[in-house]
């Protein structure tokens, strides 16, 4: 499931990301601007702050589906020490993932909406359109749930140099 990941780039190696990091979110739609806010920080540390406008996007977009399909009303909660939703940014020289994970193991769903005055429904219309792919897979061993990731392609730096020089 993780193929989409490669996009034509060489192996993905998760130990090998340059950089990484993650934040956990509350089960409140003012996660969304907290995920937006910790996503701006984090790509200017990485010296990305030109991808920020699309990654935000998708970023908001992950984190209100998961927020809004992930945790249905009434659904038995996680400890108060581990937030039902996790925000994971990760960059290789190559690609930038931003992964969301949730406590759902439901698959998520493209809705086919050809009503464009609706006012949801098109979330990862919107992030395959922003992102250069996205796909998702369940959590493994004793972790249940899943993670939604978006994959964008980052320019190749010069040969030598650093990224973000």
């Amino acid at each position: 499931m993780l193929e989409p990941l490669r996009q034509g780039l060489p192996p993905l190696n998760l130990a090998a990301a340059s950089d990484a990091a993650s934040c956990a979110l509350p089960a409140r739609y003012e996660a969304v601007r907290e995920a937006r806010q910790f996503t701006r920080k984090t790509l200017d540390q990485w010296d990305l702050g030109d991808r920020f406008d699309d990654a935000c996007l998708v970023v908001s977009e992950l984190v209100t589906n998961a927020l809004r399909h992930a945790l249905p009303a009434g659904a038995p909660r996680l400890t108060p020490q581990e937030p039902p939703v996790r925000l994971h940014l990760l960059r290789w020289p190559e690609r930038l993932v931003c992964a969301v994970r949730d406590p759902s193991d439901d698959s998520p769903v493209a809705r086919d909406s050809e009503d464009f005055s609706a006012e949801s429904g098109r979330g990862l219309f919107l992030v395959d359109s922003f992102s250069d792919g996205w796909g998702w897979h369940p959590m493994a061993g004793a972790l249940s749930g899943k993670v939604v990731w978006a994959l964008f392609r980052l320019p190749r730096s010069p040969e030598g140099a650093a990224p973000g020089v």
